[in-house]
């Protein structure tokens, strides 16, 4: 009926309700589709459309490569494991999950054949969110996990992610092997049989997640519980049909005044992108504002449970917003001492926090798996991360994964409540009258295919030569100079009033991505224009 799995995918998100039997026919493009693909592991590993890109075949491939890498046992690679040799990843064992999309217990059970092949011990976690997959690595003391989600993507996608022993994501040392390996694979076009799984142990991820939290002790989860049970407050959980479902339920215990929305199976998402973002929180803050608790809170979290949004019905909180929020009441209130961890891409407000309170300030490269030299359990304690945060909605912090997590969000925002006796929104403002205000965004432009990679890199890094230190640039009536250009994820340019731009090439589209931030929310349209101006002439020169 269709000619390939991208035309049937279209018929199915026309009308997801009425074509949804049409997944029968994704699922034997995914079967058949030998062709092969190459391997990125981006910022959060492989991600490819289902039948497409992400095929049983090349699932079977990258698995393998990690195989063939263990038992290489290459010593810097070890050491990045965090084991000693192949006889430990086989004692030890990988944990083996998936979110709640379409195949992921099929494509679970063609890792977990593999794995058995070579006697590797395996522990099943069957659906289970990104965090949990650190927590049950450390609580396990299991060798690595692979998790087969690929976060907030559309319905069309699946994706894998690999963490070594510490539970975090996997460094380049890692996953440039990884990708040798499977690229090598896929150049030869090689098939690789079906292995029926054999032997692994069931887990309950949410169990060792709650073990986790309670012995890591950033969080008291009986003072949560208590807090909601006498409160007058109400929370609103959106889990846009993914994984996270069912988590709050087990850690704050089952409420009248806890709400959930969207905890249905459905794997196409009802037909939309299931990220946290400003649209799809409307139906948060409608339930909100029909409740009259003095105290309200509302969050909506990704599929795979490491990406959050925030709103108390009245003002909505993304990430660059509540980053710096959490960082504020961890300080001030929880007695934490360390430094700021977030990413180049990401809101300033934290950083006039910091330096007010005299904290340290780390910016790493876009990509939580920067943070970890600043989140591992053995790093100092003036080093230690405090809170870890990125633009993109993911956040974790003192003492916790090193993933980012949305339930450590929820959490601390409920933490906030308890403690200030506010909403979130008040706590906000009355930070921002004390610290500054600051008015991040994002945007982009296309570019040629052609540019996409090096060339593109190249062109954009010109913008440095340009705009240096002391050059006067002009934002219509007003001037600004440059106070600081970073250039280590991207070109950052920052001005005398600490407003910033951010160019930088998409990793993965033809995209040139801005990242942006003023100090009055009128200048955010001409600092866009301005962003733009900049990466069309360096593109034209």
């Amino acid at each position: 009926m269709y000619n390939n799995a991208r035309e049937c995918w279209k018929a199915i998100l026309s009308s997801p309700k009425e074509n949804r039997g049409l997944l029968s026919e994704i699922e034997q493009f995914a079967k058949n589709n030998l062709d092969t693909t190459n391997v990125v592991f981006g910022t959060s590993g492989w991600r490819g459309e289902i039948g497409i890109d992400y095929t049983f075949n090349r699932l079977r491939i990258v698995t393998t490569a990690i195989i063939d890498m263990f038992k290489a046992q290459d010593k810097e690679v070890m050491k990045a494991l965090g084991v000693a040799n192949f006889d430990e990843i086989k004692r030890r064992g990988v944990v083996v999950g998936h979110d709640n999309r379409f195949l992921g217990p099929d494509f679970a059970r063609v890792v977990i054949g593999l794995l058995n092949k070579n006697d590797i011990k395996v522990y099943y976690s069957g659906e289970t969110t990104t965090p949990e997959f650190s927590a049950a690595v450390e609580e396990l003391s299991a060798a690595c996990s692979i998790n087969l989600t690929p976060s907030h993507n559309p319905a069309t996608w699946a994706g894998y992610k690999f963490n070594p022993s510490d539970g975090g994501p996997a460094g380049a040392e890692i996953t440039t092997v990884i990708e040798k390996l499977s690229n090598d694979m896929m150049a030869k076009r090689v098939i690789i049989p079906e292995q029926q799984p054999s032997q692994y142990e069931r887990i309950d991820p949410i169990s060792l997640y709650q073990k986790y939290v309670d012995r890591k002790k950033t969080f008291d989860l009986s003072k949560l519980r208590e807090f909601i049970k006498k409160a007058d407050v109400f929370i609103c959980i959106d889990h846009i049909h993914g994984a996270s479902r069912g988590r709050p339920n087990r850690l704050l215990g089952e409420s009248p005044k806890i709400h959930y929305l969207r905890t249905e199976d459905d794997n196409l998402f009802g037909g939309i992108a299931p990220e946290p973002s400003q649209k799809n929180m409307e139906p948060v803050t409608e339930v909100l504002r029909q409740s009259k608790a003095a105290l309200k809170l509302g969050v909506i979290i990704d599929p795979d449970g490491d990406r959050i949004r925030f709103t108390d019905g009245q003002i909505e909180l993304p990430m660059n917003y509540f980053g710096a929020l959490a960082l504020h009441f961890f300080h001030k209130y929880k007695g934490f001492s360390g430094v700021v961890t977030k990413s180049v891409a990401t809101s300033n407000f934290a950083n006039a926090i910091a330096r007010q309170l005299g904290i340290g300030i780390v910016e790493t490269k876009v990509g939580f798996k920067n943070f970890r030299p600043n989140m591992l359990p053995t790093t100092a304690a003036a080093e230690k991360a405090i809170i870890a945060f990125e633009e993109s909605d993911g956040i974790s912090g003192y003492n916790h994964t090193l993933e980012k997590d949305a339930i450590f969000g929820l959490l601390a925002a409920i933490d906030m409540m308890a403690v200030t006796g506010m909403n979130i929104g008040k706590y906000f403002r009355n930070v921002q009258a004390e610290f500054g205000y600051f008015y991040p965004d994002r945007a982009g432009v296309a570019v040629d295919r052609s540019l996409v990679g090096k060339p593109l890199v190249e062109k954009l890094s010109r913008i440095k030569d340009v705009m240096q230190v002391g050059t006067t640039v002009n934002f219509g009536s007003i001037k600004k100079s440059v106070k600081e250009v970073i250039t280590l994820d991207g070109t950052k340019i920052i001005f005398n009033d600490d407003s910033w731009l951010l160019i930088r090439p998409s990793g993965t589209e033809p995209k040139v991505r801005f990242y942006i931030e003023t100090r009055t929310e009128h200048e955010k349209d001409i600092m866009f224009k301005k962003a733009e101006e900049i990466t069309k002439n360096a593109i034209a020169s």
